[in-house]
């Protein structure tokens, strides 16, 4: 079995060895991961991967060839049997039908009503407006429609829900794609040039040669300032939900400020940063990053941007508790605007068309937020957020 799973790595551009496998095949006669598949991931990756950038590429190729063993999408803290949730008939309902349907007024009536239902639900129901099921108005479940609502499996479609009732999986996004585009490089070569120092250290060759000959072929050296780029760029990427459509855009980006910039830092966050942000996603939950600490950690002279779509409910923004992943005890405009005080120079690039933002009241609020420096995710985008980065 390991030697197709080897196969799948060296498919999926894992620069892996016959060294690398033995030593995992050692790991396992000594029981260091056993009847466990994340341990076996764990180890795995461990003994197969000698550099991070391939992290990615090894996650894909695990899932591909170990999804038939274990789904990772496990409900959290209630067993919820998977039946009630699949969806077999979508109810259609007409415009009024929609327009009638009300909330249930708050994010924590939402959770106490969604505690309810559980402990009270004995079946499967589907098609229904009170039960957690599919189709339907129902505001527990997936596959209907509700204006707000806990999402319980199924596919994001509306993108109207205020939780998420599921262990989310995320990744780390792969900074060995290939632009489509040479432009987007080009672009982010413009916030390079405002930030240029050095020191008198590099020897000028033409200014030198001309020095010389004019001083009757005694050597006059002449030198210029080493010119080296001093520019420090903080991005953030938003990673997982919505964003799963947006990957190959955001790699692209990631692929070139990685190439770009010598002083670069990235961290991951789901939606809205909150307290806490994480470098791999695959262990976002051990190796947590505090944000207060990232501020005091990074000097005010660091460019940053953030990379999402900011497409969620407005509870993960103005409401304690409203993040879909956990409870976070201050809301995310709080930690939104300890950012833009901390940092002059930043921007926000959203990968949803422009033309779209007015529809969406998160859009709205976090342009309002960062003062209206949300930029498309376009090349005409990015050349405006330079133009005001390097201001």
């Amino acid at each position: 079995m390991l030697l197709n799973f080897f196969e799948g790595l060296r498919k999926a551009g894992v620069p892996v060895s016959i060294q690398e496998l033995l030593t995992l095949l050692a790991a396992l006669e000594r029981h260091l991961a056993f009847a466990d598949i994340d341990d076996f991931y764990l180890l795995a990756r461990t003994c197969m991967v000698k550099d991070e950038r391939y992290y990615d590429r090894f996650d894909r190729a695990f899932a591909l060839y170990f999804k038939e063993l274990e789904s990772l999408d496990q409900f959290l803290e209630l067993l919820i049997p998977e039946d009630w949730l699949r969806e077999e008939f979508r109810k259609n309902l007409t415009d009024e039908e929609k327009a009638q349907i009300e909330t249930l007024g708050g994010l924590e009536k939402l959770i106490e009503t969604f505690k309810q239902r559980l402990a009270e639900q004995q079946a499967k129901h589907k098609g229904g407006s009170k039960w957690v099921g599919t189709g339907g108005s129902s505001p527990f479940g997936n596959a209907g429609f509700h204006p707000e609502g806990i999402r319980v499996g199924g596919e994001s479609e509306q993108k109207r829900a205020a939780k998420v009732w599921e262990q989310r999986e995320y990744r780390n996004l792969d900074d060995s794609v290939e632009l489509g585009t040479r432009n987007i490089k080009v672009a982010l070569r413009r916030l390079r040039q405002f930030a240029r120092s050095g020191a008198d250290e590099e020897l000028d060759l033409d200014d030198t040669i001309n020095a010389t000959a004019k001083n009757a072929g005694l050597l006059d050296l002449k030198m210029v300032p080493e010119r080296h780029n001093a520019v420090k760029v903080l991005i953030f990427f938003d990673v997982g939900g919505s964003m799963d459509s947006h990957v190959r855009t955001c790699e692209e980006l990631f692929s070139a400020v990685r190439t770009e910039f010598k002083h670069l830092e990235y961290y991951y966050f789901h939606n809205m940063l909150y307290d806490y942000v994480w470098r791999d996603s695959a262990m976002r939950h051990q190796q947590r990053i505090n944000t207060w600490e990232l501020l005091h950690t990074y000097g005010s002279d660091y460019k940053v941007i953030v990379v999402g779509d900011a497409s969620m409910s407005p509870f993960e923004i103005t409401t304690p508790g409203g993040s879909v992943d956990y409870f976070n005890e201050e809301p995310g405009m709080v930690w939104m605007t300890r950012l833009t005080d901390t940092y002059e120079k930043l921007v926000w690039l959203n990968p949803v068309k422009q033309n779209f933002w007015e529809y969406t009241a998160s859009i709205r609020m976090i342009n309002q937020l960062v003062d209206n420096r949300m930029y498309p995710l376009t090349l005409a985008g990015l050349e405006d957020a330079v133009r005001y980065l390097g201001r």
